[in-house]
């Protein structure tokens, strides 16, 4: 009857005793950059001696420090504001970019940007020039206000949309009253 007793004892000790464990390891991962920081659903605001001058709002930011390069995915939005704080224009795409180096943002893929004047630019890509606080595109644009209809390549306008210039219009026509 002892030696009953003794053989499940001997089966788990046997059976324990297979050495280490090693972890399963994703090589995938190996190689890549991972994100310095990143966050879903993110708010950033940009500000001047306590003024606001715009607001970025991202469903998906990664900060790459190598890179310099901060990636917003999953939908994009900047609102910016005038020197008193009031939302002048709105600018959204499905993602966009920032080069940390110059703070130049990319926004990439159905990109629309509309002012308080109901001007509305339509285009595939446009850039936030930081250092002149320019809109700029060399991509094909449309433009629709109150008074006309333009599309063209390239592209470029203050933040506020106000002075907008496209440099091969292709097409224009006259705004119908109706």
């Amino acid at each position: 009857m002892r030696f009953l007793y003794v053989i499940p004892i001997m089966i788990v000790i046997v059976g324990c005793n297979k050495g280490d464990v090693k972890p399963h390891i994703d090589e995938t991962l190996i190689g890549r950059e991972l994100p310095a920081q990143e966050s879903w659903n993110s708010t950033v605001l940009f500000t001047d001696s306590g003024q606001t001058k715009a607001v970025l709002y991202s469903g998906h930011l990664q900060m790459f420090d190598e890179r310099k390069e901060t990636i917003l995915d999953d939908g994009l939005k900047v609102e910016f504001f005038n020197s008193f704080e009031i939302k002048t224009t709105t600018l959204t795409s499905k993602r966009g970019r920032v080069d940390e180096r110059t703070n130049d943002l990319f926004a990439i893929d159905s990109v629309v940007a509309v002012n308080d004047s109901g001007i509305v630019v339509k285009t595939d890509e446009l850039v936030w020039r930081n250092k002149d606080k320019k809109i700029v595109s060399n991509k094909f644009v449309t433009i629709d206000s109150p008074q006309e209809h333009i599309e063209g390549f390239g592209f470029e306008s203050d933040q506020h949309l106000r002075n907008y210039v496209i440099y091969n219009i292709t097409y224009i026509t006259r705004a119908d009253k109706n």
